[in-house]
């Protein structure tokens, strides 16, 4: 890898802790429908994927279709609930005091999701502009590596100069896909037993789990070609 000109980050699960908070909200408002499923299971099952994938797995799996309002249900009570409650990963604030080279966020989340919890966590002002929405940019969700591109474009980099940073088997693929360096994180709350494998699996070099350790890692990437252990 040449030295790295772009790092790219995930938003949820990876700078901000919001997977739990995201999991029992969704949870909660499919309730009435009958959806039994611990936040554990659907962190597992759908971190990393958008809200239509969410909703049309469960529209299959419970044989019926939502009502038309409930997404606008759900981001309304999800923002609120965000807004209150998120916070950023431990450690993120000290590690972008650090990290010299050009950065981004690139979520599948929506525009107005990503700017209230990177605001509630004073971390909008140390992105933007370049924060980028699957949603708001009309692209595919990850796994699809278009909103990388995007990214990599935005700066002039080359995507074999990028490295992502991803808690989610999903993020890891697009990465991989675009011929970035995929890095796995499990720093976040939300970890389960076998994360790390999974991401692994899903074509991580390594994975992290502090913050910490970021800066460093881009470095020794710029020196080594190969897999890190």
């Amino acid at each position: 890898m040449p030295e790295c000109q772009l790092v790219i980050f995930d938003c949820d699960g990876t700078l901000m802790d919001s997977e739990t908070i995201a999991a029992q909200v969704e949870l909660e408002m499919m309730e009435p429908y009958g959806l039994k499923m611990s936040p554990q299971e659907f962190i597992i099952r759908f971190a990393g994927t958008s809200s239509t994938y969410f909703k049309t797995t469960m529209e299959e799996e419970l044989g019926r279709a939502l009502p038309d309002d409930h997404d606008a249900k759900v981001d309304a009570a999800l923002l609120e609930r965000l807004w209150r409650e998120v916070k950023a990963v431990d450690g993120v604030h000290a590690m972008l005091d650090r990290l010299d080279q050009p950065r981004c966020v690139a979520s599948n989340a929506g525009a107005e999701k990503l700017k209230v919890e990177l605001s509630r966590a004073e971390l909008w002002d140390r992105f933007r502009p370049y924060v980028y929405s699957v949603l708001e940019l009309n692209l595919p969700a990850k796994p699809d590596p278009a909103l990388f591109l995007h990214a990599a474009r935005e700066f002039e980099a080359d995507p074999t100069a990028c490295m992502v940073l991803e808690d989610s088997v999903p993020g890891i693929q697009a990465a991989k896909a675009a011929g970035m360096r995929a890095v796995g994180f499990t720093g976040g709350s939300h970890t389960y037993q076998g994360h790390a494998d999974a991401l692994t699996e899903a074509g991580a070099e390594t994975v992290l789990n502090k913050m910490a350790d970021v800066p460093e890692l881009v470095a020794a990437l710029g020196l080594w070609d190969g897999a890190l252990d």
